[in-house]
């Protein structure tokens, strides 16, 4: 049996949580304490590059139990700062795993720490707001200080941090999809695969080197952070909107919505879960969905459009389209990977959307 590393999380305002350290040692981590309600699906949500900047709490208790496999990983690397779980388990018991999950943590150079109370400290985020945290087995006084000197998401740019470095392609449709990576996930572009040729792109990539590759749509990805802090791809919108298709996700959303005129703000403790229901204001459906995001666009500030979807839980904007371009946007993740797929008829809406803007497909 390996030998327990105790240590502790503290947060910016001095809660302090004890608990084990698992995953990679390290002295001191911090991020921005977030929590995740999954039941399941805890390799995606650690390896979605929009938890740049972040420490993930789970808050089902049992974390670990079926293990890991490559199937399940959405980027090139874990980009979140750190995990917390109640218990993670130690025996995995499934088919399609390759590993356990405490191993693969060290492997990925990612720390965590369990036997963590997270059902308080769920409620305490809750209550006063998603707030800077440290954990590691340095003394609580060096998380303290590392907590309070943590600056959080806010007014940082973590988009640079996670697109890729160099374009690559996906597929083989007839039609052509530019998808801008401020942080994209592979199921997503898997789902873009099945109706297109996708080219994905870094997010500085200029409106002219987009109209070089002559898309038929355009695609904003998902992405962790704060959208005023999202590049260049703002501005490239610009000079792109109007002429080609655009669909946007999450901090896709956000940006698209910026681009419009739009304002976006930063939720108390955000929207991370797989369980969050939305109601397509259209056709009164509720769709139950995948959300990871801490920012928002606040409702009626975006000129132009129609809001299209709404979230039961707080009344958040959750979706629109533009009135006079072929464009839309959700808040939520259709791509799912975890969570329900009510949602990924979005991605045939958008191979309608440049069918009927270009008039066919080539």
């Amino acid at each position: 049996m390996s030998q327990v590393r105790e240590g502790a999380l503290v947060l910016a305002d001095g809660a302090v949580f004890e608990g084990e350290l698992i995953g990679a040692e390290v002295e001191v981590t911090s991020g921005e304490v977030v929590f995740n309600t999954v039941l399941s699906g805890y390799q995606e949500v650690i390896t979605d590059p929009s938890y740049a900047g972040q420490i993930i709490n789970f808050t089902y208790p049992h974390i670990g139990n079926y293990g890991v496999s490559a199937l399940d990983v959405e980027a090139r690397q874990p980009f979140c700062r750190g995990v917390i779980v109640r218990e993670l388990t130690r025996h995995r018991s499934n088919w399609r795993s390759e590993d356990n999950l405490d191993s693969y943590l060290r492997d990925e150079g990612v720390p965590g720490i369990s036997g963590v109370d997270t059902r308080r400290l769920t409620r305490h985020v809750r209550n006063h707001g998603a707030m800077p945290g440290a954990f590691g087995f340095s003394s609580e006084q060096s998380l303290a200080m590392a907590a309070k000197s943590e600056v959080g998401t806010a007014g940082v740019d973590l988009v640079s941090k996670v697109t890729t470095p160099q374009a690559y392609s996906l597929g083989d449709g007839p039609r052509r999809i530019v998808a801008y990576d401020l942080g994209i996930k592979r199921s997503m572009v898997e789902q873009l695969a099945e109706i297109a040729t996708v080219h994905v792109v870094p997010a500085d990539t200029t409106a002219e080197q987009v109209r070089a590759l002559e898309p038929h749509g355009v695609f904003l990805s998902n992405g962790p952070g704060d959208p005023t802090m999202a590049g260049q791809v703002t501005e490239a919108l610009g000079d792109l909107l109007g002429h080609v298709p655009v669909f946007g996700i999450c901090l896709g959303h956000q940006v698209l919505s910026l681009a419009l005129g739009g304002k976006s703000y930063k939720m108390k403790f955000g929207h991370h879960g797989g369980n969050v229901p939305v109601r397509n204001v259209d056709s009164g459906r509720i769709e139950i969905t995948s959300q990871n995001h801490n920012f928002a666009i606040e409702s009626g500030s975006v000129p132009g459009v129609t809001e299209t979807h709404v979230c039961l839980n707080d009344g958040t904007l959750e979706g629109l389209r533009c009135n006079d371009i072929p464009a839309f946007s959700v808040q939520y993740h259709p791509e799912a990977s975890p969570g329900p797929h009510d949602s990924r008829y979005l991605f045939q809406h958008f191979a309608d959307l440049m069918t009927s803007f270009h008039g066919g497909t080539n």
